[in-house]
């Protein structure tokens, strides 16, 4: 545990500085919002079966959080999710909650927007789980990506294990926006929980799926609708994730 204190202490406090110096930045050029959404599964970077921490959430999910940004381009947040997974013995089912704090910059080139922070992932009833990404993120027009590096060894991920997912969104006509993404991963295959035991199973990188989704607003009550389709690519152990179909709705206020 040594080494991942010392790794957690700089992160946390940078993530104070920033939420500090959010506190600080003019009421006039600060944003508050909150969310809250209802899935019908959590389904988490394409992950869409599987037992232990395979899927997030085998059932409906309530999902929701606040954030904070300023005009000079600093941002923090909450996001927090309740948990269903289903045990590796036995059938067993356990429940959680997922507490998500993030805080970066993100800014702006002409057409070009970057940005880069950290996300700590806090889970409640889940033991060793709790994790710090640092995520970077890019975009022009429509098409956006977004990259993860995990900092820490935990039992749903190693040390250097690394996200990609690039996007592409098209508003059509009568409101309705579809969205797209492809996503990748990229693993280190020897941690403190998940060691390579198994060398001719756990990959080394591995197409995680593709997702495809539309979404309507529901008048001008703030909330919207949607459905996404997941599935098509595999986990770390090269275990193919089925298509699935996700419906949620959501309100923004």
């Amino acid at each position: 545990m040594k080494q991942a204190t010392l790794v957690i202490r700089p992160i946390v406090a940078a993530m104070t500085l920033a939420v500090a110096a959010l506190a600080l930045s003019p009421v006039a050029g600060a944003d508050l919002t909150g969310n809250i959404n209802v899935v019908s599964k959590y389904v988490l970077r394409g992950i869409t079966n599987g037992t232990g921490y395979g899927t997030e959430n085998n059932g409906s999910a309530v999902q929701g959080g606040f954030d904070y940004s300023s005009a000079s381009g600093l941002y923090a947040g909450y996001w927090g999710s309740n948990l269903s997974y289903v045990g590796t013995q036995n059938g067993n089912i356990f429940s959680g909650f997922e507490s998500d704090l993030y805080a970066g910059y993100k800014g702006k080139a002409g057409a070009f927007t970057f940005g880069a922070g950290l996300i700590k992932y806090a889970y409640t009833a889940v033991d060793n789980s709790d994790g710090t990404e640092l995520s970077l993120t890019a975009g022009m027009g429509n098409l956006s990506l977004l990259v993860d590096y995990l900092l820490q060894d935990v039992v749903w991920g190693n040390k250097g294990d690394t996200y990609f997912n690039l996007g592409y969104s098209q508003p059509l006509p009568s409101d309705f926006t579809v969205a797209a993404n492809a996503m990748y991963y990229m693993y280190k295959k020897d941690g403190r929980f998940i060691t390579d035991t198994s060398p001719s199973t756990e990959e080394k990188s591995a197409f995680r799926g593709l997702s495809l989704g539309i979404s309507h607003p529901l008048g001008k009550t703030g909330g919207t609708m949607g459905l996404t389709v997941t599935g098509g690519g595999k986990d770390r152990f090269g275990v193919y994730q089925k298509y699935m179909p996700v419906l949620n709705f959501g309100m923004t206020f």
